[in-house]
C-alpha cells in the first residue's frame, strides 16, 4: 500500500505499521508538522493503534492488524491504518501547533566529563573554551528521540566545530554524557556503548523511568540551552533529589 500525496506519502512498512514521510529536508518546519500531527493521532486512538513515533522527514503509526480488521471489516488492515493516518495529516493542518518547551541543562565539559573535549578543539584549531563557548551559544532543537531511551537527537549546532564520530566507538559511555557527530549534538541517557565525541556531561538525569508521565528529560520539539557548570556545581546538582 503507498499513496502520493502533494507533500508527504503514506506506504505500509512491514505487517503492523504505516509510514508518513513528509519530504526528503530536515528542518524545523518539518518537525514542528510531525510533532503536530503526531499529538493529534495520540488523542484520536482507534481500535486497535498502539504507538506513533516521529523521525527526522516522517511519521511511523503501529497498529495491531487483528483489532483492526475486526473493528473495520471489509477491508485489509494496512488499508484501513492509511487512511486512519491520512485523515490525521490532513485534519492535523487546522489544529493548532504543539508548544514548545525550553530546556536548560547544565552540562561540566572536558576533563573526566568529557574526554574528547581536547580533541574536538584541536581539530579546530580552536582552545577548549572556544569550542564550549561555541556549544553553548545556540537553541538546539531536539527532532527526534532514539537509538536508547531518551537519547534526544539535536539540529542547531554551529558548524564550526562539527567533528565527525570517532574511529573506535567506546564499549561504555556514562550517563548523562553529551556529544558530537557530525553537526548533531546530544546526550546519553543510559550508560551505553557509543561512537559520539565526548565534551561534556550533565549531572541532571535524562532518562528517568520512575516518572510515569513524562521518563524522558527531553521530548522532539524541545528547545534546549546549555551552560556551563563547574564539577563543584555539578556534584551538587548530582545529589539533587530529581
Amino acid at each position: 500500500m503507498e499513496r502520493q500525496r502533494d507533500s508527504y506519502t503514506i506506504r505500509s512498512v512491514g505487517e503492523a505499521s504505516v509510514l508518513a514521510v513528509f519530504g526528503d529536508t530536515i528542518s524545523p518546519a518539518v518537525q514542528k508538522r510531525i510533532q503536530t500531527v503526531q499529538a493529534y493521532a495520540e488523542k484520536r486512538r482507534f481500535p486497535g493503534f498502539i504507538e506513533t513515533v516521529g523521525s527526522y522527514t516522517g511519521l511511523t503509526l503501529y497498529y495491531d492488524p487483528w483489532v483492526v480488521a475486526q473493528s473495520f471489516p471489509g477491508k485489509k488492515a494496512a488499508d484501513t491504518a492509511g487512511d486512519l493516518l491520512d485523515t490525521y495529516i490532513r485534519e492535523a493542518e487546522a489544529a493548532s501547533p504543539v508548544p514548545s518547551r525550553n530546556i536548560h541543562i547544565p552540562v561540566c565539559y572536558g576533563g573526566a566529563y568529557g574526554p574528547d573535549l581536547e580533541d574536538v578543539a584541536a581539530f579546530h584549531h580552536m582552545t577548549e573554551d572556544d569550542v564550549i563557548r561555541i556549544h553553548t551559544e545556540p537553541e538546539y532543537l531536539v527532532y527526534m528521540l532514539g537509538f536508547c531511551p531518551g537519547f534526544p537527537y539535536m539540529g542547531g549546532m554551529d558548524p564550526h566545530i562539527a567533528t565527525p564520530r570517532r574511529q573506535s566507538p567506546r564499549l561504555s559511555i556514562p550517563a548523562g554524557s553529551i556529544g558530537i557527530a557530525g553537526e548533531q549534538t546530544g546526550g546519553y541517557p543510559i550508560s551505553t556503548p557509543g561512537g559520539w565525541q565526548l565534551i561534556g556531561r550533565t549531572p541532571v538525569p535524562m532518562f528517568r523511568p520512575w516518572d510515569e508521565t513524562e521518563p524522558t528529560l527531553l521530548q522532539a520539539g524541545d528547545h534546549v540551552h546549555f551552560y556551563a557548570v563547574s564539577e563543584e556545581e555539578f556534584q551538587q546538582i548530582r545529589r539533587q533529589k530529581p
